[in-house]
């Protein structure tokens, strides 16, 4: 089976595991980039990898399956939509759109076109949350599920200080790592709604805290708790409460002692996905449109608390 010729637009923070991430799947080929900056695009053009500005001329020029999508947030719509119309494969960074409205039609786009929409939440294929899921008895009964997603934001930016705008960003802690961090337990929970949510926010207007509550449909409560503040490093873990009393815990950061070292093997696990998804055709929309919708509704009750 010919490899799956994809291009990377967007060489900011994100992409370097993405780039890592290729030689290790022989599924996949990287065979273009692009970037605004002509800095960023200078080492794979000395590489002799096809380099382009314009991600519109990259999809007409490359030959391409499939893209990545690793711009700021608020260019999610426009370079998904671009390549949902050329008939091009997307895996785009979460958040999947700033707004659950861009995200619904991106959605029904890709549906009428037959073409993958692939939003990339990268906790779900870490080592120890994994081991954590599958070392669950098939009728452990969850009684409570905590996910903690705790950091200080300015340490994780590197050149990427559009993180920080709320108008680029699409808000703050909520709106960035709250997909994440929602995403992990939909993955031991399934469907959830948001029941509560109390949003702290900086003197800008930033949400820098949030403690988010939610609720499956077999109605298990969870709790995400959320910080750009943490003075601590940063904590990320995911706990288990069995009503037999006892505890399960997986730190996301166990045995990752680098930092950000833990999502080297997590982009593997978006791109072997991803990949799989567009050999079979699949129709894997849910749950990028599921994390707006927690997000949408983590700010709306966070506003009327």
């Amino acid at each position: 089976m010919e490899p799956l010729r994809i291009g990377v637009v967007g060489l900011g923070v994100i992409s370097r595991f993405y780039l890592d991430a290729f030689p290790r799947l022989p599924g996949t080929e990287l065979v273009a980039v692009c970037d605004l900056r002509e800095e960023a695009l200078a080492p794979h053009r000395a590489a002799g990898l096809p380099c382009y500005d314009d991600h519109r001329r990259m999809l007409a020029e490359a030959g391409l399956d499939a893209i990545v999508v690793n711009v700021p947030n608020d260019a999610h719509e426009g370079v998904c939509r671009d390549a949902l119309e050329a008939g091009v494969a997307v895996c785009v960074e979460k958040p999947l759109t700033l707004r659950l409205e861009e995200g619904r039609a991106l959605t029904e786009l890709a549906r009428a076109r037959g073409t993958v929409l692939f939003t990339a939440f990268h906790r779900r294929y870490n080592d120890n949350v994994l081991a954590l899921r599958d070392g669950l008895a098939e009728d452990a009964a969850v009684e409570q599920l905590t996910v903690r997603y705790l950091e200080k934001i300015e340490e994780h930016v590197g050149q990427d200080r559009w993180y920080l705008d709320p108008e680029r960003c699409g808000g703050g802690c909520v709106a960035d790592n709250g997909p994440n961090a929602f995403d992990v337990a939909r993955l031991f929970l399934g469907e959830l709604t948001v029941e509560s949510a109390e949003v702290v926010r900086d003197e800008a207007g930033v949400d820098r805290q949030a403690v988010v509550r939610l609720r499956s449909a077999d109605g298990v409560p969870a709790t995400v708790e959320l910080d750009w503040s943490y003075p601590h490093g940063e904590a990320k873990d995911v706990t288990v409460r069995l009503k037999d009393g006892t505890e399960r815990r997986a730190d996301m950061l166990a045995g990752h002692h680098e930092f950000k070292s833990s999502l080297k093997h997590e982009y593997v696990g978006v791109l072997e996905e991803f990949t799989a998804a567009v050999r079979d055709e699949a129709d894997v929309t849910r749950p990028g449109l599921a994390m707006l919708e927690l997000v949408e509704a983590a700010y709306r009750e966070g506003d009327a608390a």
